[in-house]
């Protein structure tokens, strides 16, 4: 017989808006779970995406993703502080090629200020050239507010810090079943049974089929993939702020921009094309050389050997192929279905709107349930210390606490035995070669993991785990098979 398990509020999804829910959640006086199908939390978009803070100027005014992405950009960068999450103001660029393309950054200008978008500027060539002489365009706009960030630690640190305050997190627990009764839901996932008053569907591009197993039935998720390159940690001698072409009317995405990462990568993406498989994050030669010929319009000086992997994330998209462009934010309780409340459609900018997002969604159940704040909440999470990243005065004082700072494991990111070790050890107990990475950032470099990657695994049987245990992501990925010496 399944487990049966008993909580006021059960969130279903694991990405950065779940996890949001969950810590503001997290400061109230009631029981709280969430369940997530894949290993870890950030597997989905909040883990695969272009990593860029919105300013809110690309969303239509009156629009929740206009109100809640600015509201988020507004104070993202103390929320990182809280979480110890890497976060960078670095400003954006938008560059015009044509006079189309200024008059669009005309109109987006107007746009963002009536969204409540600070410091908007247009740039004449001239202003352009004297900036920014590596790029191309006859002129652009200037977005002050833009920032860079760490997305998947972001995730972690949500869930760390919720967890911290008393949620429960079930990972590898994949939804199947959602029954009404008496008092709530009854909810399957991964051999358990929840009983919850309330469910959060913040399920991404599964939100649709969520929603429908609990009754509700006429939402749509188009999955739109986006393929990205990831290039080595040349962004501070290149680039040293996000740098997009004018979106165009109707396409899936923002264009394919240049993107420079708190980790010193340059990125460029995504691509926009519909799929019907969800789970489809393979890369594709035709599109990555499509994504080359577009970077390098926009930065004539790329070279193809500075290039060290690729990855792909899926979108939530409400608008079907052929139609494109945006759709807004649902986030309500189904008045057909009290106690259930979906968040669906919640595509970008929905990391920078994650925490307005979370404070409505709080609020929604607050209108039925009495929420008393908890005295002992405790916002604050800090994360692995970054040996890389001290002095050397602070460095020889850790090695000096603990021996196995001395040792670098990953040579590429200089990451030490001490710093894995603590992100195998993490919170939410994830044990995976990814889990891994996203925590400590060993097999991130130019090498991907030719160096350490046998070393994390030598690691990982200290605890225990067999190497054929020893999954990169899931349990459908094994990293070895057979035996050898």
């Amino acid at each position: 017989m399944a487990d049966e398990l008993q909580y006021d509020v059960l969130i279903i999804g694991g990405g950065a808006v779940g996890c949001a829910v969950a810590r503001e959640l997290a400061r109230y006086h009631c029981a709280i779970a969430l369940v997530e199908q894949s290993a870890d939390v950030a597997s989905g978009a909040s883990g695969r995406n272009s990593a860029v803070v919105h300013a809110g100027f690309n969303n239509p005014p009156g629009s929740l993703m206009a109100q809640l992405c600015v509201e988020g950009n507004r104070g993202f960068e103390a929320l990182c502080q809280e979480l110890d999450v890497p976060y960078k103001k670095t400003g954006k660029l938008l560059l015009a090629f044509d006079l189309e393309d200024m008059a669009a950054l005309l109109q987006l200008m107007a746009q963002g200020e009536r969204n409540g978008c600070h410091g908007l500027t247009m740039l004449d060539q001239d202003t352009l050239r004297s900036k920014l002489p590596q790029v191309g365009g006859i002129g652009g706009m200037l977005s002050p507010e833009t920032g860079i960030f760490d997305p998947f630690l972001y995730t972690v640190a949500l869930a760390e810090n919720a967890q911290a305050n008393g949620v429960s997190f079930f990972l590898g627990h994949k939804v199947t079943a959602i029954g009404r009764e008496e008092t709530g839901f009854a909810v399957t996932a991964g051999g358990r049974v929840f009983h919850s008053r309330f469910v959060i569907n913040c399920a991404g591009v599964h939100s649709a089929q969520v929603a429908a197993l609990a009754g509700v039935k006429g939402y749509r998720i188009y999955p739109c993939r986006g393929e990205y390159y990831i290039l080595d940690q040349i962004a501070k001698d290149v680039l040293p702020l996000p740098v997009y072409p004018v979106p165009k009317a109707g396409a899936g995405g923002l264009g394919v921009h240049l993107t420079p990462t708190v980790h010193g990568n340059l990125l460029i993406g995504p691509s926009a094309e519909y799929s019907d498989d969800p789970e489809d994050v393979s890369c594709t030669k035709p599109v990555l050389d499509q994504l080359w010929r577009e970077a390098q319009q926009l930065l004539p000086g790329l070279e193809k050997r500075q290039i060290i992997g690729a990855y792909c994330g899926i979108r939530p998209k409400q608008t079907p192929p052929g139609v494109g462009g945006y759709r807004d934010f649902i986030i309500r309780e189904e008045r057909n279905c009290r106690g259930l409340i979906n968040l669906i459609g919640i595509e970008s900018p929905g990391m920078t709107a994650s925490l307005p997002i979370a404070r409505g969604v709080v609020a929604l159940v607050g209108q039925s349930m009495d929420l008393r704040p908890k005295e002992d909440f405790n916002p604050q999470r800090r994360g692995i210390p970054r040996f890389r990243e001290k002095s050397l005065g602070v460095q020889e004082m850790l090695i000096a606490r603990d021996p196995e700072y001395g040792e670098i494991l990953c040579r590429c990111q200089k990451v030490t035995r001490a710093e894995v070790r603590q992100a195998i050890e993490n919170p939410l107990g994830v044990r995976t070669l990814s889990g891994i990475k996203y925590r400590a950032w060993a097999t991130t470099g130019r090498c991907n993991g030719g160096y350490c990657l046998p070393k994390l695994a030598a690691l990982l049987t200290e605890y225990g785990q067999k190497p054929e245990e020893i999954f990169y992501r899931e349990e459908n990925s094994p990293l070895f098979t057979g035996r050898v010496k």
